[in-house]
Order: C-alpha cells, then sequence, then structure tokens
C-alpha cells in the first residue's frame, strides 16, 4: 500500500472480504516530509480499522546509485525484494497489487517504446507466481468513481503530477489523446490485449513441440541441433521463445552464430550460447575461479568437490573407462590435485609410451566444444598429469608387472 487511490480502494474492497490482510508499506525517502505522512496516514488506518501493518525504509537513491538503476527500477527492486521476504517469513499465501487497466496500457506504451515481443505486448499479468492483481480489468476513472461513492480517503503523492519519469510522461500526454481519438479505447485495447495472449499461449504451446524436436538437455547445458533448427521456415522466431528467458539482448548476434564459424559465442550476463560446429550451446556461466586447486590427501577415500570422486586401493583391475582409472600407488605422490586444465599442459596418453600430447590436442582430436574444455580438470601428482579427468589417463602412472598397490580412482 501507498495510501493513494488505487491501495486504498483495494483495501476497503479487501476489508468487506472474509480473509485475512495485512498490509504493507514501504517508505522509500523521496519525498521528505510527504513520504512520512503516507505512511502516518495508513498506518492511522490501519489502527482504527484492526488491521495488521508492517513497515520498512529504504535509502532509494543511494540503492539506485549503488547498482546504476533508475529510481523507479530501484524502488521496484527493493520492494519486490522485502514482500517475497514478507511471504516466506509471515506465512501469508499472496501478494496483492493494485495495478487497474490505465497502468496496464502504460507499461504497454512503455515496451512498444523499446522494442518486445509478445511477452511485452501482453501487459501486466493478473497473476504471476504468489502476485495477483485484481483491479486489472478497472481503469482509474472507475476506481476514482467508487473512492467518491464510498467516501474513500487517499493520499495525492505529488511526483505523480511530473513528466519527470517516462510513464508519468505517457499517463498526462500520450493516453489522453487516445481516449481523445477513441472514448473507449481502453476497452479497445483490452480487447487487443486478450487477442494477443490467445496468440501468445499458442506460440508458446508451438514453442514446446519444437523444443522437443531441436534441443537436447544435458546436465546444466542444452543443445539445439542447428540441422534440425534450419529446416523451420522462422527458426529466429522460436531462437527467441527458447533463449529470450535467459537474459540475451543481441539478437542479431544471435542469429548470425547459426552461420557463423564454430566457435564463436554470443553472452549474457549469466549464460553464454555456444557455436560449436552444427550445434548451438547453452550453458550457465562457471562461478568456479580458473585458478582454483583442490587438495586430495593420501587417506581421502571420497571426493565431494569440485567434482565426485572416490579412491580406494585394490587387489586387481577390471574394465576401464573413461571414468575410472587404476594406477601404481608407488608412482604418485599426495596430496593429489585437482585443477583446471591450462594452456601448454602436456602428458602422455595410455598407451603411448614416450610420446607426449598437449593436452589441447587431446580436447581437438576428442572434437571437444569450448564450454567441455572449460569444465575439464586435471588430477596431478606434484607437477605430472595423472588423469585428464574422465578423458584420457596418463602412460607413466599405469599398472606395471612390478606393481604392489593399485589404486583405483572413479569419477562419480
Amino acid at each position: 500500500m501507498s495510501g493513494g487511490l488505487d491501495s486504498m480502494v483495494l483495501l476497503h474492497l479487501l476489508s468487506k472480504m472474509p480473509f485475512e490482510i495485512a498490509v504493507l508499506h514501504c517508505n522509500f525517502q523521496l519525498r521528505g516530509l510527504e513520504s512520512f505522512g503516507d505512511q502516518e496516514f495508513i498506518q492511522n488506518y490501519c489502527d482504527q480499522n484492526n488491521i495488521s501493518i508492517f513497515t520498512t525504509h529504504f535509502d532509494t537513491e543511494a540503492f539506485a546509485k549503488d547498482y546504476k538503476l533508475s529510481t523507479q527500477v530501484a524502488a521496484r527492486e527493493l520492494r519486490y525484494s522485502w514482500f517475497y521476504e514478507l511471504l516466506e517469513k509471515e506465512n501469508f499465501d499472496y501478494i496483492l497489487t493494485a495495478h487497474h487497466a490505465d497502468d496496464n496500457l502504460e507499461t504497454f506504451i512503455i515496451n512498444l517504446t523499446r522494442g518486445t515481443g509478445l511477452e511485452g505486448l501482453t501487459g501486466i499479468p493478473e497473476q504471476n507466481d504468489k502476485i495477483i492483481r485484481p483491479l486489472l480489468p478497472f481503469s482509474r476513472e472507475e476506481i476514482l468513481k467508487y473512492a467518491e461513492e464510498n467516501k474513500i480517503e487517499w493520499r495525492e503523492d505529488s511526483s505523480n503530477a511530473s513528466t519527470k519519469y517516462l510513464r508519468n510522461k505517457i499517463r498526462h500526454n500520450l493516453v489522453p489523446i487516445l481516449k481523445e481519438i477513441n472514448p473507449n479505447f481502453l476497452d479497445a485495447f483490452q480487447k487487443t490485449q486478450s487477442f494477443l495472449q490467445e496468440s501468445k499461449e499458442m506460440v508458446e504451446d508451438a514453442s514446446i513441440m519444437i523444443y522437443q524436436q531441436v534441443a537436447k538437455e544435458a546436465g546444466d547445458d542444452i543443445h539445439f541441433d542447428l540441422n534440425q533448427l534450419k529446416k523451420l521456415p522462422n527458426y529466429k522466431s522460436y531462437l527467441y521463445q527458447w533463449l529470450n528467458e535467459f537474459g540475451f539482448t543481441a539478437w542479431n548476434d544471435i542469429y548470425d552464430l547459426v552461420e557463423g564459424q564454430s566457435g564463436k559465442q554470443v553472452l549474457s550476463e549469466e549464460f553464454r550460447l555456444l557455436k560449436n560446429r552444427e550445434t548451438l550451446i547453452l550453458s550457465p556461466f562457471s562461478e568456479m575461479p580458473e585458478e582454483s586447486e583442490y587438495e586430495i590427501g593420501e587417506n581421502e577415500t571420497e571426493v565431494n568437490f569440485p567434482l565426485k570422486m572416490s579412491l580406494c586401493n585394490v587387489g586387481h583391475t577390471t574394465f576401464g573407462s573413461n571414468k575410472v582409472i587404476f594406477v601404481d600407488s608407488d608412482k604418485i605422490r599426495f596430496p593429489l590435485i585437482l585443477r583446471k586444465w591450462k594452456e601448454g599442459d602436456v602428458f602422455q596418453p595410455f598407451g603411448m609410451r614416450g610420446k607426449s600430447k598437449k593436452v589441447s590436442k587431446l580436447f581437438k582430436d576428442e572434437k571437444l566444444s569450448l564450454i567441455e574444455k572449460e569444465k575439464t580438470w586435471i588430477l596431478c601428482s606434484e607437477n605430472e598429469i595423472v588423469w585428464v579427468v574422465g578423458i584420457r589417463q596418463d602412460e607413466r602412472f599405469k599398472i606395471e608387472k612390478t606393481t604392489n598397490q593399485i589404486l583405483k580412482i572413479e569419477l562419480q
């Protein structure tokens, strides 16, 4: 609740219904004494009507400056973070906000001016996770009429009259012209949004069906088969639909990637999209520092981080695989070191006595993508590679006829 017209009408409506409710009020400290006046107004109303209230204060301008956000975006980030915190702490079921049809129109126009897909044109959803907006079907005019008929008091926010903010500029300058052109413009707009929502749902259904044909999930990664993708008459639309939620914005670069050279990539804040031969690979950035090294002590039988591995002495070998190696215990020196591979790493591949090979050449022979290379770990004894983990053991540490003790190392 801000104490303004919309939230006071919503509170009035809810107080007439059989719900257990509480009021949440944020003081953003942007309007000096006026902000504290809003808080006092809401506090008094809740006290008089025996309604629970939670309040908090934010230094919104400092937060906006620190995170390089606009004031309005900073205020939104702060309040919704606090809302969800209280939702969990107080075991509430839902958060209700007083957004209405005019807010929806303004959001539509803002998204339109910035460039958007169907997601932005369908506007504010009536329900999004735990957030419900019961007043969304109603106009500001209808809400005002209800307030006047029921003698509801509210506080006017002086900043709403300013055209400093984009939303206010649209509200005061553009929307009145649209309503002048068509007095029923808001009704027409709501019908249009209903049609857009139906189109969006149809697109989402088609997107899911095509995704199952083109994409394959491998752990945290998603592999898109370009041969299948390029058969689609409008594959760019599908790529947008699939990748939009991962924070990408450089869409032309992504579309160019389809025909680009292997090894090229496009980045978002937390994800990368890599062209690897006839595949696009979507993967999250690894949070593991590249220089991280982890020691494995002589008495350790289990490693849980950064990989899950087991180590044990055995009396004989079994059939090996990429995930299991057997080494001569007398040839290794503890602590073993687990680290990421480095450019220039050299080892002797198992079965190639006396012949060295660069790890980078091994990667090329194995046709590993950049992402797979970055995820590869190296197990070392002192400065010598024992195992390119999950790919190839080193010849120098293999079992001989003279081996007294066998160490089995298995990648779980």
